[in-house]
């Protein structure tokens, strides 16, 4: 694993085997940009699977940028096999080697992701998503719900505690029904 982070006005690096670091965290140049670029290749040795689908990588950073308002996320398969297939369209040499990439930025957080959702099932009931933000400071919570009615039959709820989906529900889910 490789990190590179830009913050605190310069750009920083450091390299991890075994999830340990190789090296100190090292300074470089002074910079005015920010953000992280992680880096990695799945080493046998710790995982049993080291083939990664970049569908399902691309999905869950999608997501990851819906519930983190303003967050870009940049994926980029830089694998060989990902290169060769990439311009697989007998397009030419030079696009054969195009790195596959999707980014992500949703400045409206979970409200873009009900209009993503919702525009996938049908007509809207009402053309506003009706959202709510809260925090309590002094118990360290938070709040965000965002919905929408649309013409389907069928329910879609989908929490996340922590940003992890919370497939089965739970008592965030139980409450919000309850209400």
């Amino acid at each position: 694993v490789s990190v590179e982070i830009k913050t605190d006005g310069h750009r920083w690096t450091q390299d991890y085997k075994l999830g340990v670091p190789t090296a100190p965290l090292a300074q470089h140049e002074a910079t005015d940009e920010h953000g992280t670029t992680v880096t990695f290749w799945a080493d046998p040795d710790i995982f049993e699977t080291t083939e990664y689908s970049f569908e399902t990588l691309s999905r869950r950073f999608q997501e990851m940028a819906f519930l983190n308002k303003g967050l870009r996320i940049n994926l980029a398969d830089e694998r060989e096999s990902a290169k060769a297939t990439a311009g697989a369209d007998e397009a030419g040499e030079d696009e054969k080697h195009e790195v596959k990439s999707v980014s992500y930025h949703y400045e409206g957080g979970i409200v873009d992701f009900v209009k993503y959702l919702n525009s996938r099932k049908g007509d809207v009931v009402h053309p506003t998503v009706i959202d709510l933000e809260a925090e309590d400071k002094d118990r360290s919570l938070s709040l965000e719900l965002a919905m929408q009615w649309n013409s389907g039959y069928s329910e879609g709820v989908y929490s996340f505690a922590n940003i992890i989906h919370t497939h089965e529900g739970g008592t965030h889910e139980e409450g919000f029904r309850a209400a």
